[in-house]
């Protein structure tokens, strides 16, 4: 490619750098997260059209995408009440119509007699060969090797049509990509070892960007995409790799040395029989408490295998060796829920236990937080109240996290700041494919609950449609009237928020008049206070309500062993794990239990396998990966609040090959070399300092 003389080629520079690009394209741009130009490079194809095939105008095919270049030999806008505008093309073989049915009046003076265009579009014929609103690309001479949107691989790009509107569609970004890479390729700088280059036989960087946006074969193209996957799988790898060894070289963890009698008697007064898993698990827990390094563990556990048993002797072997315990639950009602249980759980073994939530008196409060700061508390259990200024802790030895993805990075890091480099556990009840935990979580030790205890009985899930609604709610009733307890569920969705309350609102009323007339029925949702919530979930677990309608505010909530039907209203609205989350609110006790899908008709292909799949399917691994096939890594979960990267080119569930091999890379060159300070990976030490940096560190605190 030829470059323009006297640029300064620094990728880093702002977009504004690039000729063209004024004050309303640059902010465009950076809505989409384009601020340099190397994330204009790095802004890549959602797709691309083969067009390297060009076809003679009198050989088109009728109803085939094709490509044909001709001459322009007139033009003209026909009126009428829809006005059109109509090209005539010519080549050596016949001629072709090209028509636009929009815009007619102003494209007469986008064309000129004599000149060559190619143009892409389906043919059909009207009157002679005709095509609808074809693609064109205006030629030089008949023929030109710089085709941007013809005779090639086309690319296309994301785009808005707010950038369409200002000429970023992607004819525009292929005119402008194809200037940076005129322009500012000579900047483009090796970003990957060269011993990792041979080992995978990769492309170089400068080729692999050129290729992707302008692949000249089928196979410069694959060679291209491969190289930059990896690539970016490679630096997300490395920092996770960097944060994990950069713990355990800096911070000198707290050595829990004994496992005393209170944490036996706990194990011993149980219940129930620890299952195989929870025993496995607590070994794992238990030897990173013995290191000398802090404690840094997730532990996955599926709807009701009994991760709360397993946080609190944590936490109690802790409290056994002169330390303080704190648990932070996501909500208010989980808190407390976590503090009457461990209430329970340790009568009677010496411990003392403290509840920090919103709404207490300020007298009562400020005797709560001296009694922490003093130490006459050994477990706190809270929410976010936990990481407010006013709170001190004596002696925090062990931080435990629930459903962490509800907290951010800083929150968390929060409550670790509270100790002197304390163990961490973070735990979750959604379940997470290996190839997300590798993503997210590969800097943590996992550990892993899928067994149930014993006792439990699957969940019979069905799903219907809402014509059997009548007689799911007799059911219901039925059930009901034997003395059991249900959760009838309504979407919200934040698009809709106002239409979907009001419409659980209604339906509350309705059943609540008509099929459980004499039976006490409760409204919960998002927008009530914190104590009203509160107030409705502890009537409704001791048994004054009988049935709950709610929003998904009881996706991850409190335990009523009594409660054994769920049903969940417009269910083709929720995602996969979003249901199983929600069943696990029932099937808590021994009894027999129902979770009941009623979707409203019609149902598109991928809502219809989200269900038969919840129907068929109790494991939530299993379930988890089909979710993240469906949705996709970007929706399956947030990924900002883990302060890493996005994804622009790799998809961690299609690429789980390459995540393996630039996880195994990343991880061995920071074994060898953690400082990054050997010759052979000097490239790598400037690419990741100047994308990374921040992320790191954010990472490295939370």
């Amino acid at each position: 490619m030829a470059v323009s003389a006297g640029v300064d080629r620094k990728l880093s520079q702002p977009v504004q750098a690039i000729k063209g690009i004024g004050e309303r394209r640059a902010e465009l741009l950076h809505r989409q997260g384009i601020q340099t130009i190397e994330d204009l490079l790095t802004y890549f194809p959602r797709k691309y059209l083969d067009r390297t095939k060009i076809d003679r105008i009198a050989h088109l095919k009728l109803g085939e995408e094709v490509t044909a270049i001709g001459q322009v030999v007139s033009f003209r806008t026909v009126g009428g009440r829809r006005p059109r505008f109509v090209l005539v093309l010519r080549d050596d073989t016949g001629e072709l119509k090209c028509v636009w049915f929009q815009g007619a009046h102003y494209m007469k003076n986008a064309f000129r007699i004599g000149e060559w265009l190619a143009v892409h579009g389906k043919v059909r014929f009207f009157n002679g060969l005709q095509m609808a609103h074809p693609e064109y690309d205006r030629l030089s001479e008949g023929r030109d090797d710089r085709m941007l949107h013809t005779g090639k691989i086309i690319p296309l790009y994301p785009g808005t049509s707010d950038l369409s509107e200002a000429g970023l569609d992607s004819r525009g970004f292929r005119r402008l990509i194809w200037q940076v890479l005129n322009d500012f390729s000579p900047g483009i700088e090796e970003n990957l070892p060269d011993f990792i280059l041979e080992k995978y036989r990769f492309i170089n960087r400068r080729a692999a960007l050129n290729q992707v946006h302008f692949p000249e074969s089928g196979e410069q193209l694959q060679a291209a995409v491969r190289r930059l996957k990896y690539e970016e799988l490679f630096y997300l790898q490395l920092m996770l790799a960097l944060r994990k060894a950069w713990r355990k070289r800096q911070k000198k963890g707290i050595q829990f040395e004994r496992i005393g009698e209170r944490t036996r008697g706990l194990i011993s007064g149980l219940p129930f029989q620890l299952t195989d898993e929870q025993r496995k698990v607590l070994r794992e827990i238990w030897h990173d408490m013995r290191s000398a390094f802090p404690m840094n563990r997730l532990l996955q556990g599926d709807v009701g295998s009994g991760k709360t048993v397993v946080a609190l002797t944590a936490m109690l072997i802790a409290v056994e060796n002169g330390y303080q315990a704190a648990l932070m639950a996501p909500t208010e009602i989980l808190a407390e829920q976590h503090y009457l249980t461990f209430r329970q759980m340790l009568n009677g073994l010496g411990v003392r236990v403290e509840l920090l939530i919103r709404g207490a008196r300020p007298a009562e409060r400020r005797e709560r937080l001296r009694r922490i700061a003093e130490g006459e508390t050994d477990l706190v259990i809270g929410t976010h109240a936990l990481i407010q200024e006013d709170v001190v802790f004596h002696k925090l030895g062990l931080v435990v996290v629930d459903e962490q993805h509800r907290f951010g990075v800083l929150q968390r890091a929060g409550l670790r700041m509270k100790g002197q480099n304390p163990d961490v556990l973070v735990m979750t009840a959604t379940p997470i494919p290996r190839t997300l935990a590798l993503s997210l979580y590969g800097d943590l030790d996992v550990s892993v609950l899928r067994e149930k205890p014993a006792g439990r009985q699957p969940v019979r899930t069905v799903w219907r449609y809402a014509s059997k609604r009548p007689e799911i709610y007799e059911f219901v009733r039925s059930e009901v009237e034997k003395g059991r307890q249900a959760y009838i569920v309504f979407p919200l969705v934040e698009e809709s928020e106002k239409l979907d309350l009001q419409a659980a609102k209604e339906s509350y009323e309705k059943l609540r008049e008509t099929t459980f007339s004499g039976i006490p029925v409760a409204l919960l949702h998002g927008r009530m206070s914190p104590e009203e919530k509160e107030s409705i979930m502890r009537k409704f677990k001791e048994g004054h309500y009988r049935v709950l309608v709610s929003t998904t505010v009881i996706e991850v909530g409190i335990d009523v062993p009594n409660a054994t039907i769920m049903v969940i209203e417009h269910a083709e609205r929720f995602g996969l794990s979003q249901l199983h989350q929600l069943r696990g609110r029932v099937g808590r006790g021994s009894e027999r239990s129902y979770c009941i899908l009623i979707a409203e008709p019609p149902i598109g292909a991928t809502a219809r396998k989200r269900l038969a799949t919840l129907a068929s399917q109790h494991d939530g691994f299993a379930i988890a990966e089909m979710d993240l096939k469906l949705r996709g890594p970007g929706e399956f979960f947030g990924v900002k609040q883990h302060g890493l990267p996005r994804l622009k080119i790799a998809n961690i569930v299609e690429d789980y090959i390459i995540l393996e091999k630039a996880r195994e890379d990343a991880f061995e060159i920071v074994r060898n070399d953690p400082a990054l300070s050997g010759k052979k990976v000097q490239n790598v030490r400037r690419y990741f300092l100047e994308h990374y940096k921040e992320r790191y560190l954010l990472g490295s605190v939370g």
